[in-house]
C-alpha cells in the first residue's frame, strides 16, 4: 500500500518521446564505464600511500562505495539529486523511487539524446567516487562499520542536495548561473571539506610519519584515474560531439601541466623529483579542470593546471606544519584543487567554447566570477559544517575511531582479519 501511494504521487520531470541518438548513447555508455574505473583507480592510488598494515583496509573503503552507494542511488539517491524540485535544494525521493520511470524512451531534460536510465547510471559513478575520496583523510584510524554509516549519511545529506542545487535545472546554484561542468563543486569541494572535517574530528594518528607501502600502486592508480577522468569530464558533455572533444583535450592538458609544474616546484624547493609528486600533481590538475573542462580553451587549461598545482603544493606544505592529520592530503589536493577550479572557471570561462556557459573575468565580465565566489563560500560552509554534524551523529551511533591497539596492529588485521 505504501509503495502504491508513493508511485501514485510521482510527478516525473523527465522528457518522454525524445529522440535517442545512438552515437551519444554509445559515448555515454563508454563514459559510464570509464568513470567506474576511477574508483578502483583511487583504491590503488590511496592504497599505495598508506602503510603496509593498512593497504587492504584503505582499498576496501573505496570498494565498499561501489556497493553501498549503488543501492542507495537506486532506492532514493538519484531521486534526491535529480527528482522533482523542492525549493531548489533537493529532489523528491519518490520521483524515481527504485528507478521507476527511467526505462524506455525517457530522457533527462539536459541530456535529451540518451536514455534516462543511462544518465542515472552515469551520475551514479560520480556519487560512488565522491565519498571514496574522503577516505584518504581518515585512513589508518577509522572503524569500518562506522565508516559505512557515515557513507550513507554523506550521500543523502551532503552529496545529493549539492548535486541537485548545481545540476538540476531548478536548483539554486544552477539558476544562479554557477558553472560546474563535471563536479568540481559537487564532487571535489564536498569531498575536500568533508575530509578536513574528518581529519579535525578524528584528530591525529598514533604515529603520523610513515613510509608508503607501494609507490607502484600509486602510479597505477594515477594511470587509471587519468584514463577514467576522460569519461568523467568528456562524458559530462552528454554526447559524442565537439564539446566532448574539447573537454577531453582540456582534461589532458591541465593534468599534464599540473604534473610537470608539481615536479619543478619541488625541485625549486630543493627536493628531488619524485614519482609520488608527479602523480599527486597530475590528479590535482584533473581535479582543477573538472568544473572548467567544457567552458575553457586549451591554453587556459594549461594555466589552470599550472596554477592549481602550485597552490595545492603550498597548502600541502602548510598542512604538514600544523597538527591537522589529513593522512593523504585530501583537502589540499581535492578541496583546494576544486576551489581553484571553480574560481578559475569564473575567470576563464568562454562562451565561444560553450554557448550554454558565460564569459568570465578574463573576458571583461564580472558576474560569473562573483557568483562563483558566493557559491564557493556557501558550498564550503555547507560541506564542512554539515560533515562535522554527520561525523558527530555517526559517533553517537557507534564510535568512529579504532582503539589504540587496533591502530598499532593495523586496520587490515584489526578490522578485517586480513593482511598482505
Amino acid at each position: 500500500m505504501l509503495l502504491a501511494l508513493i508511485f501514485s504521487s510521482v510527478d516525473l520531470t523527465n522528457v518522454k518521446g525524445s529522440k535517442i541518438d545512438t552515437g551519444d548513447t554509445a559515448w555515454l555508455l563508454i563514459s559510464t564505464a570509464l568513470v567506474l574505473v576511477m574508483t578502483p583507480g583511487l583504491a590503488f592510488f590511496y592504497g599505495g600511500m598508506v602503510r603496509k598494515k593498512n593497504v587492504i583496509s584503505t582499498m576496501l573503503q573505496s570498494l565498499a562505495c561501489m556497493g553501498l552507494i549503488t543501492i542507495i542511488w537506486v532506492v532514493c539517491g538519484f531521486s534526491l539529486a535529480f527528482g522533482a524540485d523542492f525549493h531548489g535544494i533537493v529532489g523528491n525521493p519518490a520521483t524515481f523511487f527504485m528507478m521507476r520511470g527511467t526505462l524506455g524512451n525517457s530522457t533527462w531534460s539536459l541530456m535529451p539524446t540518451v536514455p534516462l536510465i543511462l544518465f542515472a547510471m552515469f551520475q551514479l559513478k560520480f556519487a560512488v567516487i565522491t565519498p571514496a575520496l574522503i577516505t584518504g583523510a581518515f585512513a589508518e584510524r577509522i572503524r569500518f562499520n562506522s565508516y559505512l554509516i557515515f557513507l550513507c549519511l554523506f550521500i543523502l545529506f551532503i552529496y545529493a542536495p549539492l548535486a541537485h542545487a548545481t545540476w538540476h535545472p531548478d536548483g539554486l546554484m544552477f539558476k544562479a548561473g554557477v558553472l560546474d561542468f563535471a563536479g568540481g563543486t559537487v564532487v571535489h569541494m564536498s569531498a575536500g571539506w568533508a575530509a578536513l572535517a574528518s581529519a579535525l574530528y578524528l584528530k591525529q594518528r598514533n604515529s603520523a610519519d610513515h613510509t608508503p607501502a607501494r609507490i607502484s600502486y600509486v602510479i597505477l592508480g594515477t594511470g587509471l584515474l587519468w584514463f577514467g577522468w576522460f569519461g568523467f569530464n568528456a562524458g559530462s558533455a552528454g554526447g559524442a560531439g565537439i564539446l566532448a572533444a574539447n573537454a577531453l583535450a582540456t582534461t589532458t592538458t591541465a593534468s599534464a601541466a599540473a604534473a610537470i609544474s608539481w615536479i619543478f616546484f619541488d625541485m625549486l624547493r630543493g627536493k628531488k623529483p619524485s614519482a609520488m609528486g608527479a602523480c599527486i600533481g597530475a590528479v590535482v590538475g584533473l581535479v582543477a579542470i573538472t568544473p572548467a573542462a567544457g567552458y575553457v580553451t586549451i591554453p587556459h587549461s594549461l594555466v589552470i593546471g599550472f596554477v592549481s598545482a602550485i597552490v595545492s603544493n603550498l597548502v600541502v606544505i602548510w598542512r604538514s606544519k600544523t597538527s591537522i592529520d589529513d593522512t593523504l592530503d585530501v583537502f589540499p589536493c581535492h578541496g583546494v584543487g576544486g576551489m581553484m577550479g571553480m574560481l578559475l572557471t569564473g575567470i576563464f570561462a568562454n562562451k565561444n567554447v560553450n554557448s550554454a556557459g558565460a564569459n568570465g573575468l578574463f573576458y571583461g565580465e564580472t558576474h560569473l566570477f562573483l557568483v562563483h565566489l558566493a557559491a564557493l563560500a556557501g558550498v564550503s560552509a555547507f560541506a564542512f559544517f554539515g560533515s562535522m554534524i554527520l561525523l558527530r551523529v555517526t559517533n553517537l551511533i557507534t564510535p568512529l575511531r579504532v582503539s589504540l591497539d587496533a591502530e598499532i596492529v593495523g586496520l587490515d588485521q584489526s578490522q578485517h582479519d586480513e593482511g598482505l
